[in-house]
């Protein structure tokens, strides 16, 4: 249900998604199929390792993982269409 209703807000196709507070990648790998690029990050180096781990073969060229805090954006925030922070609030 999550996906379906954030994709009444938002459109994930081909678009450049920064997600903030990625976790495991519970929610990255429901969108990121749809998506142009996705740079998903959170702040636990331990949820990182795994979603890594997690990542399907096919999102691998797409989707880039990173720990870092969410004060620390490590992207120019110009350069993406659409921010998720799903349950990082």
């Amino acid at each position: 249900r999550e996906l379906a209703n954030l994709e009444q807000v938002v459109r994930f196709q081909d678009a450049a998604v920064v997600e903030i507070g990625c976790g495991s990648g519970r929610l990255t790998w429901k969108y990121s199929g749809q998506a142009h690029t996705v740079l998903a990050f959170d702040s636990d180096a331990a949820s990182v390792v795994e979603a890594r781990g997690g990542r399907p073969v096919e999102l691998r060229s797409k989707v880039v993982l990173v720990q870092a805090a969410a004060e620390a954006l490590p992207a120019r925030r110009e350069a993406y269409d659409l921010a998720i922070f799903a349950w990082s609030l």
